[in-house]
């Protein structure tokens, strides 16, 4: 078993509950720990034995142009495509930070962090 992490994505997007923050946008951070054996690619030193950050990367682009208004239904997203995309993926946790979100005073960012473990376990081959 081992982690896969991607820190620190960053992209401009639209996701808020208030007019200003679907109009204006906002600076977001992304980051994402996915758990999976790492063993075959440890050995094999070949791409398609492991989880092609890349494509974790993009899954993670395009959830994030669809506007949300709560992070919590954004993080959730996330975490669904990874789980269809890759079904070596045993567990996977999403932070999603907005960066000085709108509450009427000074904040560095507002985040939530989902986890989620696959249910049924994978048949090794």
């Amino acid at each position: 078993m081992g982690q896969i992490q991607l820190n620190g994505m960053t992209f401009y997007a639209y996701h808020g509950c208030y007019s200003e923050e679907q109009l204006k946008g906002n600076q977001f951070l992304v980051d994402i720990t996915m758990d999976t054996d790492l063993s075959k690619a440890s050995e094999s030193d070949e791409l398609n034995d492991t989880l092609n950050y890349a494509e974790v990367y993009e899954i993670v682009k395009q959830e994030m142009s669809i506007q949300s208004q709560l992070l919590e239904h954004l993080s959730r997203r996330i975490l669904d495509k990874l789980f269809e995309r890759f079904p070596q993926l045993d567990e996977a946790s999403v932070c999603v930070a907005k960066m000085h979100p709108p509450v009427g005073g000074e904040m560095q960012s507002v985040s939530v962090r989902q986890k989620r473990v696959r249910k049924e376990k994978r048949v090794k081959r």
